[in-house]
This record gives C-alpha cells, sequence and structure tokens, in this order.
C-alpha cells in the first residue's frame, strides 16, 4: 500500500518538474508520515522567494489529485 501512495506521489511531482526546471530548479520526494509528505526543493527553486507558492498551489494541488489521502505537503525548509 505505501509503495503505491509513494508511486503516485512520484507521478504527481513527475507532472510538476518540467516547470521547476525550465526555471532550473527540481523537486524531490523526502518522505511520508501518516498524511504528510515532505518534499526537498532543488536548484533555483530552494532559493525562490516564490517557492512557498509554488508548494501550496502547484505541488500540494498537483500530490491531493494523485492522493487524496494526502492532508498536507511541506518543504524541508519549513522543518529545518
Amino acid at each position: 500500500m505505501k509503495k503505491t501512495i509513494e508511486n503516485n506521489i512520484e507521478n504527481a511531482l513527475d507532472e510538476i518538474r518540467p516547470f521547476l526546471k525550465n526555471d532550473g530548479g527540481d523537486i524531490s520526494l523526502v518522505g511520508i508520515e501518516d498524511t504528510t509528505v515532505k518534499v526537498k526543493f532543488e536548484g533555483a527553486c530552494s532559493t525562490c522567494t516564490v517557492n512557498q507558492m509554488t508548494l501550496k498551489s502547484g505541488v500540494e494541488m498537483i500530490i491531493k489529485k494523485h492522493v487524496p489521502q494526502i492532508e498536507n505537503v511541506i518543504s524541508v525548509g519549513d522543518i529545518e
């Protein structure tokens, strides 16, 4: 079950990745805890001033579309 959720999250990230790569960045899955997904922005996205907007209105929305039981998506920068 967990592997399927992880695969679906990776599919969601693959959907948004081309847009991030256009701006010189990327995103990776760090982990899944209950209904929270942890991601890490990379490259230009890690220092971008609008990455939190991208996280909530782009990444989180797409992940929830692929995996409806996910409630939160946070970037590891939020918890460090």
